[in-house]
């Protein structure tokens, strides 16, 4: 994807240590490490783009630096939410089952960011399959919507809060 991109920007890629290609980092040991790494890294306004749990990662940076961070693209990702309670797939038991040899911290990593979200005010792209059991987004963009979308389109917004508040049950075999 970062080979694809035509804007002008110098690209940095960060690898997590243990993962892949990158070696192991003994003084990386969980995500608070992780957000020192990318911190240390940030010597000029920067956009970050992140998929999965480094959106976590990425609205932990601009949290910490919001005067760095102008931009987050965030793909994937729970964005520091607990997603559990929204219905989305638990991954990491079977993460860590596939992928035994990489670091725990990563599976066991419990970021709550949900009381700091409102507080990121920078310009965000957020990127969301349809089939993710793991982020379990929906994306609805209502034409001629404008910030007084649920008063102006009550009538088309109020099913949507419904069906979403109480999906259609699987049927069940008799």
């Amino acid at each position: 994807m970062a080979e694809r991109l035509q804007h002008g920007a110098e690209r940095i890629h960060l690898g997590w240590p243990g993962f892949g290609e990158i070696p192991p980092d003994p003084s990386v040991r969980g995500f608070d490490d992780l957000l020192a790494l990318v911190l240390t890294r940030l010597d000029r306004p920067t956009a970050l783009i992140a998929q999965s749990m480094g959106g976590a990662l990425a609205l932990q940076a601009a949290l910490a630096a919001p005067g760095w961070i102008t931009h987050l693209v965030l793909a994937v990702t729970s964005g520091g939410v607990p997603m559990a309670e929204h219905g989305a797939e638990d991954w990491r038991g079977a993460f860590s089952l596939a992928h035994p040899r990489l670091p725990d911290w990563f599976a066991t990593a419990a970021v709550d960011l949900s009381d700091q979200l409102p507080s990121v005010a920078i310009a965000t792209l957020l990127l969301c399959g349809d089939a993710d059991p793991i982020s379990s987004a929906q994306l609805v963009v209502l034409p001629g919507g404008t910030h007084d979308l649920a008063v102006e389109q009550a009538d088309v917004i109020a099913p949507l809060i419904d069906r979403h508040l109480n999906p259609p049950q699987s049927p069940t075999a008799p």
